[in-house]
């Protein structure tokens, strides 16, 4: 599968939004919401028409400014981008309050995408942390679409409480897909949700719990990063190597092309290097990540 990262932006100004229109938009959590953008130009089309799963995107909010974004959805699930966003600052704040038919920016797709081809015939472990599931979810979908080419299949989900756990409406079809197991926890559970028999627990516990066999294996995580780090501290303890964990890294980015460095860790550039890297390749620098 190829996409067209920064390459596919040919002679257009990497820089300069192609516009594109609110389609559809609901709530994934508190704070959270699913946004459907579908773009309007002929260039906007042709460059999202192949985005990789893990690239990201920045989407502006017209006379507010821009802000980078995982992108949530695959190019073979149709044509509209989808992008999680939590409100957390201004220009989050203005995207929630559009109603659909409204336009907005999109710059992208930018970055690198997950190495789906190196991790072909190889079980796989999804570790998601809060809206960091965000970013994992085309991962899954490209994993379910083509599920004859992957191993087993097992997703760890977690969030700080259940209004913040992301696209529970899509669990019980991983669930039901084959060769697929998906497990779940909060760290602190409401009492409907103990009352349902929810797990409650950090996701290292879950982890340490399933004791997965790193043989054959790799992982993939996204989520806070002392998440990652106490992630990546356990699957070290249980036997992962650095060269079968992969990250995918939220730096603070500014501009994306890697022209303003402000994301990044040591000679690494997130929006250019990543934001998806095996471990061994950021071991270094995951501290000035912290």
């Amino acid at each position: 599968m190829t996409g067209h990262g920064q390459g596919g932006l040919g002679q257009h100004d990497p820089m300069l939004p192609h516009l594109g229109r609110l389609v559809g938009k609901k709530d994934l959590g508190t704070d959270i919401k699913l946004f459907q953008v579908e773009m309007v130009e002929t260039a906007g089309k042709d460059c999202f028409a192949d985005y990789l799963p893990g690239q990201f995107a920045f989407v502006s909010a017209m006379g507010i400014g821009e802000a980078p974004f995982g992108i949530a959805s695959t190019p073979s699930r149709g044509d509209a981008l989808e992008f999680g966003i939590a409100k957390v600052g201004s220009v989050t704040a203005a995207l929630h309050s559009l109603e659909v038919g409204e336009i907005v920016g999109v710059r992208g797709p930018l970055g690198n995408g997950f190495p789906m081809d190196e991790i072909r015939n190889k079980n796989i472990f999804v570790l998601g942390g809060g809206i960091g599931g965000v970013p994992l979810r085309p991962f899954i979908m490209e994993i379910l679409d083509r599920r004859s080419d992957y191993g087993h299949l097992t997703i760890l989900w977690a969030a700080r409480r259940p209004s913040l756990l992301v696209f529970t409406d899509e669990y019980e079809s991983w669930r039901s897909a084959t060769d697929t197991e998906l497990h779940v926890t909060v760290d602190e559970g409401s009492e409907e949700w103990m009352a349902n028999g929810g797990n409650e627990g950090l996701i290292t516990r879950l982890l340490e719990a399933i004791d997965p066999s790193p043989e054959n294996a790799v992982t993939i995580t996204c989520g806070p990063p002392v998440m990652i780090h106490f992630v990546t501290l356990m699957l070290n303890e249980l036997g992962f190597s650095p060269d079968q964990m992969w990250t995918t890294l939220e730096a603070r980015m500014h501009c994306g092309i890697g022209k303003c460095g402000r994301c990044n860790m040591g000679e690494k550039l997130v929006c250019m290097d990543g934001p998806i890297f095996r471990q061994d390749e950021v071991n270094g620098f995951l501290e000035s990540y912290l």
